[in-house]
């Protein structure tokens, strides 16, 4: 969506009103991992035989827009909302290794379409990409590291233009000065196909990194110290098929734990992994809700009232650390929270846009740098907000699930990029919620 089409009138955008104060009850199934799932479609460009993904979160918009970027490259996909399934074939046409800025624009994932068209075409030119607007999220980690492989890298009119050496990408030692999960996980697809051994060090130790790299290896690739901070790569001739499970998304598991501990109620989130979101349970509890783990399972409830909920200070870190995409989710939670608490960003600037529309709604939060101070309010106050980018949104529902009136979310295109059915899911455990245009 254009600037100009974020700037046009709200009434003939769809949106999302909600009516506080209903305490939530029930199971919610957890979809498969958005953050794991676009690399793994990325990934299947390093082979032209079918890869077919389960457990796909296929109503996505940035899972869209990815797929129509694939196709437009060429590849073959056949999609089953019902069953949730993608598969996937990379047809090896050389002819088609552009990635226009139209598609790319709209998702900043999309860059990730470069190296594995490089490493298996020997070139490749894509847009530079959009996306959320929180913050400089600069692809030059990717760049360097690709250059350190081989590449020669040009940037004109707004597209990279890579061309691998005769011979193909060579391996390379690559110490990010920076942890960043792009860069590793682009790198990581790359290096399968270079001649010789890739080291990554300083990598990151996100679980869709892992997911990823177990994918590429039932492929045939060779990839050593999955989960530390040192991956190696053995690169390989080429790279076969496989049929791969998307792992379970910890951010919308996070979030509905949030959802569930500040409306009361008790809800239990199904088919998710607890031991990727320690951090968000550690905190959740020290604020004083109540979890419960059995297996797949999560349970939340809160113990009494919201008063039995406690001020906490967050800082925000790469994994195993408290992620930043569940900043804003716990910063509405502290909003309600008995004393203050502190917030602290450490992984992207500008990430404080949902600050305006929580005080709005009644808030007491104030900015001073990368940090925001919470004070607890004994209430929230339904309005018109704006969503701003994804993670803000899913902020703003939670608050309007709280709140007392109702709340109307605006600009939710930001939302459903990454949460596959918010409005039902919650509906069916108790929330007056709808969708509507």
């Amino acid at each position: 969506m254009t600037e100009t089409d974020e700037n046009t009138a709200q009434d003939g955008l769809p949106k999302i009103k909600i009516r506080g104060g209903n305490p939530l009850n029930g199971d919610i199934r957890i979809s498969g991992a958005k953050n794991s799932a676009l690399k793994l479609i990325c990934a299947s460009l390093l082979t032209e035989q079918e890869v077919k993904l389960f457990n796909v979160p296929t109503r996505l918009r940035d899972i869209e827009t990815l797929e129509k970027l694939l196709t437009h490259m060429g590849s073959e996909i056949v999609v089953n909302h019902d069953a949730k399934t993608m598969s996937l074939k990379g047809l090896g046409d050389k002819s088609k290794t552009t990635a226009h800025y139209d598609l790319v624009r709209q998702m900043r994932a999309s860059i990730l379409v470069l190296g594995p068209t490089l490493a298996r075409h020997g070139h490749a030119k894509v847009s530079l990409p959009g996306g959320c607007a929180i913050g400089s999220r600069p692809v030059d980690l990717h760049l360097k590291g690709l250059e350190q492989m081989g590449a020669d890298i040009q940037i004109e009119d707004g597209y990279v233009l890579a061309t691998a050496p005769a011979g193909g990408l060579k391996g390379a030692d690559i110490h990010f000065p920076k942890v960043s999960v792009g860069a590793t996980e682009h790198l990581l697809m790359t290096a399968t196909l270079a001649n010789g051994i890739t080291t990554l060090s300083n990598a990151a130790m996100e679980p869709e990194i892992g997911d990823l790299a177990n994918m590429l290896n039932n492929m045939g690739a060779d990839i050593r110290g999955i989960g530390t901070q040192k991956l190696v790569i053995h690169g390989v001739d080429k790279l076969n098929g496989t049929d791969h499970s998307v792992i379970p998304d910890r951010i919308e598991t996070g979030t509905f734990m949030i959802a569930a501990a500040l409306t009361g109620g008790e809800v239990t989130l199904k088919n998710t992994r607890p031991d990727t979101i320690d951090a968000v349970t550690a905190l959740l509890k020290k604020a004083g809700a109540e979890v419960m783990i059995d297996g797949t399972d999560i349970t939340v409830k809160r113990k009494e009232n919201l008063q039995s909920l406690r001020g906490i200070d967050i800082m925000t870190e790469p994994y195993p650390g408290f992620p930043t995409d569940m900043q804003a989710q716990i910063m509405t939670m502290l909003t309600l929270c008995d004393g203050a608490g502190m917030v602290t960003e450490t992984i992207f600037e500008n990430r404080y846009m949902h600050v305006p529309e929580l005080v709005r709604m009644g808030a007491n939060i104030v900015v001073q740098g990368n940090s925001a101070i919470v004070r607890g309010v004994n209430k929230l106050k339904g309005a018109q907000v704006m969503a701003t980018d994804l993670r803000a949104s899913v902020a703003l529902v939670i608050a309007g699930l709280c709140a007392e009136g109702e709340t109307t979310i605006n600009r939710i295109y930001h939302l459903e990029r990454g949460y596959e059915d918010i409005a039902g899911k919650l509906s069916a455990v108790g929330a007056d919620i709808r969708r509507e245009k």
